[in-house]
């Protein structure tokens, strides 16, 4: 039987159950989760980097995406609170549709 130890969606078992396989599944306390969402964004980030065209690159993201949602309420915030974050970041500092690449700053 193939072990992944990964944290994986919550109808995955469900899923597995239905092809009549057989699965062993524990959850996790909160330290264990966030850790494991930790490393489910660098997998599915490292995805998203990989990704061949348009259409698995938006799979990859709204992964991303979910990841954000789930560490949003670990840390206490909602999505939303999240994205007023990011609102207020772009306002103040910008965001990256310009495409601005910086190469160097003079040294006083």
């Amino acid at each position: 039987m193939p072990v992944y130890n990964k944290l994986v969606r919550d109808r995955i078992p469900e899923i597995i159950d239905s092809t009549g396989k057989r699965f062993s599944i524990c959850t996790l306390n909160n330290e264990q989760y966030i850790k494991e969402l930790k490393n489910k964004s660098r997998e599915e980030l490292e995805e998203y980097i990989n990704a061949g065209n348009d259409k698995d690159a938006i799979e990859e993201l709204a992964d991303l995406l979910e990841i954000i949602h789930a560490l949003s309420e670990c840390h206490g915030a909602s999505y939303n609170e999240v994205e007023e974050v990011r609102q207020k970041k772009a306002e103040k500092r910008g965001g990256f549709k310009k495409k601005i690449f910086l190469v160097e700053v003079e040294d006083e």
